[in-house]
């Protein structure tokens, strides 16, 4: 365990005025966004400190949100496990049904006092499509959705979510026609209208400052957590694990906790069907350093150094690269990450829903999955699940592929 510091001053000094976390992150090869981003980047640390942008954005998580979320006990689940307790932060609760919601109003907000008039986001599961048109419709803008055609099709009920409140939904049909797709077409369909509209990024990804005020925006959720949990229990938890692609939810999960050396945290990658190149998407398994997306990271790589086609059954996970303070922080010591495969989180899926009566997300079935089979190794620890959505976008898909779950 690292013995670094990740007081106030952390979060203060990390990412540095460039935007990187140690060797990783920074603005790079964005062209014309580059003075863009550095626009966007000082109006953020400039309007964050304000007292009135504070005040909505608190408004806003109370009243709108409906935050905080509970922390709650999964009491059978973690009888049925015979091991440690487990513990879930309801993120499935949060408005719209999922955390990206915490940073797309932070983003909307700051769209807001730069007199921008469209949001322009990605998304891969459709969690952060529905909350960025969420967002764009509370603060009266325009809002356009780039989705990969087969994520489109895979979770038609977001779709559906983020037509009725209005937005622009963009299939992406080049490459993959997945969550990486429909970046690189965000990303150039951005540079056309930067003046008037912001990309929201919907992770720790890309250029700075998304992967800053991403974290920052997300990290109410480890703040209320720990909390939280100490209320329950007296106690910090021993284990916090969170699913992890760009790795929003788990930089805000982990966030609460990083000054906390007792506190083992665990990140949950999709091992997906198997280890092989274009089988999974566990990028700080078996990425190398590259670039990608505005930022130096880890990248997922076939033979040629090109970035490679990846798969997981959780589209909100199929992405080929990873958040940059996640490098720098694993390559400290403080943050650990395991493969979860698809089978794995298909199991921990049903297992929750059946037990618990609660349908997770397939996103959140990875960082679930994680937490069953670390119980069974500590029979007398604590184990803190973000449980970063909610399933009712992927039944659908998972009657389909999977039936109705294993009879009991």
């Amino acid at each position: 365990m690292s013995g670094k510091d990740y007081s106030y001053d952390y979060f203060r000094n990390f990412p540095n005025t460039d935007g990187f976390f140690g060797q990783y992150g920074g603005i790079i090869n964005v062209g014309p966004l580059e003075e863009e981003m550095k626009k966007i980047a000082a109006a953020y640390r400039q309007i964050s400190q304000s007292a009135d942008f504070i005040r909505e954005l608190r408004d806003i998580r109370t009243h709108f949100q409906g935050r905080p979320t509970p922390v709650y006990y999964c009491k059978r689940l973690s009888e049925k496990l015979g091991g440690a307790r487990i513990y879930l932060k309801r993120e499935d609760l949060n408005h719209t049904g999922a955390h990206k919601l915490n940073h797309c109003m932070g983003e909307g907000l700051l769209a807001k006092y730069m007199g921008k008039k469209k949001l322009i986001a990605e998304t891969g599961a459709g969690q952060h499509g529905v909350a960025i048109a969420t967002a764009a419709t509370y603060f009266g803008l325009e809002c356009d959705v780039y989705m990969g055609e087969i994520d489109v099709e895979k979770q038609a009920p977001n779709v559906t979510r983020m037509k009725i409140l209005g937005a622009n939904v963009i299939a992406v049909k080049e490459g993959g026609r997945a969550l990486k797709e429909a970046i690189d077409v965000a990303f150039k369909d951005y540079i056309k209208q930067f003046d008037t509209a912001i990309y929201c990024i919907g992770s720790v990804c890309g250029p700075h400052p998304f992967p800053m005020l991403v974290r920052d925006f997300q990290s109410v959720v480890g703040h209320e957590a720990r909390e939280q949990f100490l209320e329950m229990t007296g106690n910090l938890p021993d284990v916090v694990t969170a699913c992890v692609g760009g790795g929003s939810n788990a930089m805000g999960i982990f966030s609460g906790f990083l000054n906390d050396p007792s506190v083992e945290l665990i990140g949950a990658e999709p091992g997906g069907r198997s280890m092989k190149i274009g089988d999974n998407a566990a990028t700080l398994t078996i990425g190398k350093e590259g670039l990608l997306h505005g930022m130096n990271t880890l990248v997922i790589q076939d033979e040629n150094g090109e970035t490679a086609p990846v798969h997981s059954v959780a589209s909100g996970l199929d992405y080929p690269g990873i958040g940059p303070e996640h490098v720098y922080l694993k390559d400290q010591g403080r943050t650990k990450y395991e493969t979860v495969s698809d089978e794995e989180c298909i199991n921990a899926f049903f297992t929750l829903s059946r037990v618990e009566g609660i349908i997770p997300a397939l996103e959140s079935s990875h960082a679930l999955a994680l937490a069953m089979r670390e119980a069974k190794k500590r029979p007398y620890e604590s184990i803190l699940v973000n449980l970063s959505g909610r399933g009712d976008k992927d039944i659908d898909y998972v009657a389909e592929h999977y039936g109705f779950g294993p009879k009991e």
